[in-house]
Order: C-alpha cells, then structure tokens, then sequence
C-alpha cells in the first residue's frame, strides 16, 4: 500500500493486485464478469466511447488508448484507515498516489454504511475493520465529516458527522492546475466480496430511509416518523446482475463504543447492535433489483474552503449521486486546486433517480479509471475550455448536471456549508441545468441562443438527480447521435 514517505511505494502485495488490474485491463473478460456488469453497461452505453476518446475533443486532443500505449503505469490504492478521508474533501489532505496523465489507477472503495450488518460488510476484511475499529478508546478513523474534532457542536462524535462518505484518496495528478479539465474514464467496477466465510461468493448493501429522506415526513403509516434500514445481497462474481433483499429492520437507539447514544441515524458508521432490533425477514420477495454499480461520490477538492462537507455536490464534483456514473462513462471536471486531487467513495449497486429514501443500495465496490490531463492552452479553443461543471459523457449520451446553487461555496458566503441544506430547491436545479445545456448547445454546437431552446424542449431530457443531498441535482441527458455531419 501506499505510504507516507513515498506515495508510489509499492509492496509485494501491491504489485500483484496492480498485475490482476493490468490483466483485467488487458485480458479477455470472463462471461460471469460480462453477465455482472451488463446492468452498468446499459447504463453506460458500452466502452466504446472510451476507446474512441472525448467526443468534445478533435484529433490527438481526443486522446484514445493508442495515444498512450506503452507510457501509462498502473497504481492501485486499497482502503484502508490509512488511505481514506471521512466525511469531507479537502485540499490540504496529502496524497495517496501521485500519477501522470493515461495512467490508470485501481480504487478500492467503502460504503459508509457497513455497520449496519457488520457481519456481512465488515467482519474479516482487514481494510473495513481497520477503517471501522471502534473500542472504548479510539476509532480506526477518527474524523467523521467536516465538523469540529472536538464536537462541541452536537455532541455527537469528532467531525460531527458533517459529512458522512469514506473517500479513498487524494489521487495527485502531475502537472494538474487551476483552469485545466481532468477527463476521468471509468475502465471497470466490481463489487468487494463479503470476506466472512459465511457469506462467501456474496456482496451486500445497506439502503437506509432515513431522516434527511424525501419521504420522511410523509409516511403513511405508523409509526411515524421512523427510519428503516434495508440489507440487500448480490453476486460477488456475477453469476447475477441483480439484487434482492435479505431483510429490513427500524432504526432503535444506538449506543456507540464511546457512550453517546444515537436516535436517529445522525454520525456515520455506529455499529448496530442487532440484538436491539427486529429482524424482518421475507422482504420484497420476488424482486430482483437490477444492478447498475456506480460511485456516488468522485470529484475532485475545491479551493474554496479547507475542510468541505462530503455530502452537497459541486462544481468540482463530488457526490451527484448519478447512477450513470458507472463503467463505460467518462467524467470531466473543472481543476480547482493544484494536482487536481482526486477522491472516490460512496459506491452504489443500484439508485434509482432522486435517491428518494435518502441511501441507494450502498456497496463497497473497487473501480478502475484511467486519468488523463487537459491543459487550459491545450484546450483553449475547444468545447472544454468553458466547462465549470461537472460533465458526463457516455458512448450515447451527454448528461450535464445542474444544482440548486452551481458553485454553492462560492455562491451562498460564510455559512455556505449550513445554509445550503436549507436554501435549496429543484426550481433552483432546474434552472442550472437548462442554462448549462444552453449553453453547451450554443458553445459546443454552435447553435443560436432560439435553436438550442427549441432542441432542449423537443429532445432534452431533464430528470431529477438527487433531492437528499443539501444541493438538490437535475440532470439535462441529450443524445450524441442526434448530430449528423450535414
């Protein structure tokens, strides 16, 4: 693993899963991993897209395979307490790995989530306990969002639970400046299998409505209000591409390994006492949910503030909560900081837009993604050059993504970080989102300002992201093969 002296240091047990990411990578893919992934692909469009390169970009700026073959290394970086960041972006955090542009790197991420049935997501993995270690005494990872270590805010735990995703990272690009675009290309998703020899050849997930939920306040029935987790199992190695649930059980008051008790879900990883619950089992029975792996959160950190709560998305990126970002996709984002600083966390098996309850299936997953650096001169004449937001790509689609505010740190001042929980709106997002896709179709097109309003209402669709994540998302998709060359 990666360590603090030297961020591409390398063990023995390093360089072998660097070699099973460069086969996987390379070599011919397994029916059972094709039949896993094929949700994701749907979604994706296929990898095509990644072979061809940006379709924003024209000729060597496309950047396809060949252009780096031979040059880009491989990294991998595990998860583990030494590896991870808590709760909150960061651009003073030291990196992890540092990496050229068409590098690729391996990524292991966790879900956050995991102790909501430690015995399938955390016991006998030695990168989930160490992260999750939680005695009288200390915590595997001591800071828990971007609250005050002390917690003299709530009480609740250092960090304060102000911001809840465990982020595996920063990934250091060389060469990576304020004004550039990172082209982020997701080569591979896979699930982390259960390490308890109970569950072997299984993955599970936790889904939570909980209180920050949509929903929360407009239950039907009792009790109410009360928080449900749900606990969902699917193929480790993909003999399925779809899950189904084990059992669910509502949220009873937790006392963490420190004393403080917690009502409600409100500090990211307490370990749930299953003898204080009521196991439901027979849940949903006879639905399978189709898998569509993803990571919730990647992005890179912002400049403007030390310490950023994980969880409102932003200009730079972060936690969209977008299904579609999955394998096969491609991601640019607007560099903020210096070395791009790239971080990844919050993995998905499935989400339904809106993430309506508050949680998608949360499930570790490890993905693998090849990193490649626009330089603002390179660009300077091109689609990208005016791009400050987070951008999707997919072999079929474009999918840009607005927000309540577009660059809320910015935009909303001082209490930026409290007062976007409170200020935002899907009016405000959708109207972020049609000026961003007015704009593409006028700068990337060059369409005028009254044909590209007439495309977006005859042929844009415009969804909702998220509405659970302080800054409310609304996604504008367009089809690439609408564009003809006449």
């Amino acid at each position: 693993m990666c360590t603090c002296g030297d961020p591409n240091h390398t063990d023995e047990n390093h360089d072998e899963a660097i070699a099973r990411a460069r086969e996987d990578l390379t070599g011919p893919m397994s029916p059972e991993r094709r039949n896993f992934l094929r949700g994701t692909l749907a979604a994706a469009g296929g990898t095509a897209s990644l072979m061809a390169g940006s379709s924003l970009l024209k000729g060597a700026q496309a950047k396809t395979p060949a252009d780096f073959m031979g040059k880009q290394k491989y990294h991998y970086l595990p998860a583990n307490a030494d590896t991870v960041h808590w709760g909150y972006f960061s651009k003073l955090l030291k990196p992890q790995v540092e990496v050229d542009s068409g590098d690729f790197v391996t990524i292991e991420t966790l879900t956050h989530h995991a102790n909501d049935d430690a015995t399938r997501m955390v016991t006998g993995d030695p990168g989930a306990e160490s992260v999750y270690y939680w005695d009288a005494n200390k915590k595997g990872v001591d800071r828990r969002g971007a609250g005050p270590m002390d917690a003299s805010l709530f009480g609740r735990g250092a960090g304060e639970g102000l911001g809840v995703h465990i982020c595996t990272g920063p990934v250091y690009v060389r060469g990576a400046e304020p004004g550039d675009i990172l082209e982020v290309r997701i080569v591979d998703v896979k699930p982390r299998p259960c390490a308890n020899p109970e569950h072997e050849g299984k993955s599970f997930g936790s889904n939570a409505a909980a209180w920050w939920g949509f929903h929360y306040k407009d239950l039907l029935t009792e009790p109410k209000p009360r928080e449900v987790i749900t606990i969902y199992e699917l193929d480790a190695y993909g003999d399925r591409n779809w899950a189904k649930a084990v059992y669910n059980f509502q949220w009873m008051p937790q006392t963490d390994p420190f004393g403080v008790v917690h009502e409600i879900i409100d500090y990211p990883g307490v370990p749930v006492d299953h003898s204080t619950i009521k196991e439901n089992h027979g849940i949903l029975k006879g639905v399978r949910v189709p898998i569509r792996p993803h990571f919730g959160t990647l992005g890179l950190a912002p400049k403007e503030a030390d310490m950023v709560d994980s969880i409102p998305p932003s200009y730079t990126g972060g936690n969209i909560d977008d299904w579609r970002i999955g394998k096969g996709a491609t991601m640019y984002y607007p560099v903020s900081v210096e070395g791009a600083l790239l971080s990844v966390g919050d993995p998905h098996a499935s989400q339904g837009d809106s993430e309506l309850c508050g949680t998608a299936i949360e499930c570790s997953l490890t993905g693998t993604f090849q990193l490649i650096l626009h330089k603002a001169a390179d660009i300077a004449d091109t689609s990208l050059a005016k791009l400050d937001y987070p951008l999707l790509e997919t072999q079929d689609e474009w999918v840009l993504h607005g927000f309540s505010f577009p660059n809320y740190l910015a935009d909303l001042g001082a209490q930026a970080q409290s007062d976007i929980y409170s200020k935002s709106s899907i009016d405000l997002a959708m109207r972020d989102a049609f000026r961003k896709m007015r704009r593409f179709l006028m700068d990337t097109k060059g369409l005028s300002e009254d044909e590209a309003i007439s495309l977006m209402s005859v042929a844009v669709d415009f969804g909702v992201t998220q509405v659970v994540d302080g800054n409310w998302g609304v996604h504008a998709k367009i089809l690439k093969g609408m564009f003809t060359e006449d």
